[in-house]
């Protein structure tokens, strides 16, 4: 694969260099992919609060079973979805914006070091436009776990990120 994936960085360069200082209501990110993604009519952001996975637990999973539906009906209205996508409910929900070929903005707690490239599928739907990752941070090498705080963050500007877009 990776003949393949140098050829397409080659082929589309301006979705795998890393750019800096994307303003979004005067937070400034890093970002690799399509930033036009940005320019969107409609978001929304992906979210997953702990009450619904703990009712999902205890018997009640209706609520989080509405909730990630209706977050995918919204991409398949043509709202660009946004989120850090970190429980394995919202990564479920990633999973399928990925599989229809949906949009979206995908936040992430450490910024990118030089020659940074996604992996896998986050690779071929920032290569075909779909995929924006951002970063509020600068990259650290030394990072190896997201803390609970960054989280927390994360999913506030994802919430932030959608309202002053729409």
């Amino acid at each position: 694969m990776n003949p393949q994936r140098l050829a397409t960085k080659r082929l589309k360069p301006g979705y795998f260099r890393v750019q800096k200082d994307i303003e979004i209501h005067g937070r400034k990110y890093d970002g690799v992919g399509n930033a036009a993604l940005l320019l969107a009519v409609h978001f929304a952001p992906v979210h997953v609060r702990s009450a619904m996975v703990k009712a999902a637990e205890q018997g009640d999973a209706k609520p989080l079973r509405n909730y990630m539906n209706g977050c995918v009906l919204s991409a398949r209205r043509g709202a660009v979805m946004v989120s850090p996508f970190i429980s394995p409910q919202e990564k479920q929900v990633m999973q399928v914006l990925l599989q229809e070929q949906h949009p979206f903005v995908l936040l992430t707690d450490n910024g990118f070091r030089d020659y940074y490239k996604p992996a896998d599928e986050l690779f071929d739907a920032c290569a075909a436009g779909r995929l924006l990752i951002l970063s509020p941070w600068p990259y650290d090498e030394g990072k190896r776990h997201i803390s609970r705080s960054e989280c927390v963050a994360l999913n506030l500007m994802a919430e932030e990120i959608s309202s002053t877009q729409s």
